[in-house]
């Protein structure tokens, strides 16, 4: 199943969905496992250590060090892997506001952690640049 590529389409009719909870990054040491009671929205392995996008309560409960309180917002379009420029047209977007972003790239959507205290503005920003894309 491809997803879209078409930037103008996909800017048009991303709709974007701020999920409940606040989100944390956390490292781990190469080869250490991820503690049974994390559920990581994301993994990725570096060579200095494991990162992983946990919910900041996990995080506390297995007594982790975590970094950059945020709010995932999920933009519910099925973008493809190979589009060109949407995620750069959204950080963009939300970096004019003096906003910084960390996008991720799954398989059916792409999904943005913001600071918290700035979620419902990136939200308000990104409904901007959809409804400035359908014009």
């Amino acid at each position: 199943m491809a997803g879209e590529t078409d930037l103008k389409k996909l800017l048009a009719t991303m709709t974007p969905e701020l999920l409940a909870g606040f989100h944390v990054f956390v490292t781990l040491p190469p080869g250490m496992p991820v503690p049974g009671t994390l559920e990581p929205v994301m993994m990725f392995r570096e060579r200095e250590g494991t990162t992983l996008i946990v919910l900041e309560d996990e995080a506390k409960a297995a007594g982790l060090d975590a970094v950059f309180p945020c709010r995932m917002i999920t933009l519910n379009i099925h973008s493809s892997l190979e589009a060109v420029g949407f995620l750069a047209a959204i950080t963009a977007q939300l970096a004019s506001a003096g906003m910084g972003v960390n996008p991720v790239s799954a398989f059916y959507h792409d999904h943005l952690f913001v600071p918290a205290e700035l979620a419902e503005e990136a939200m308000e920003l990104l409904r901007q640049l959809a409804e400035e894309s359908r014009l």
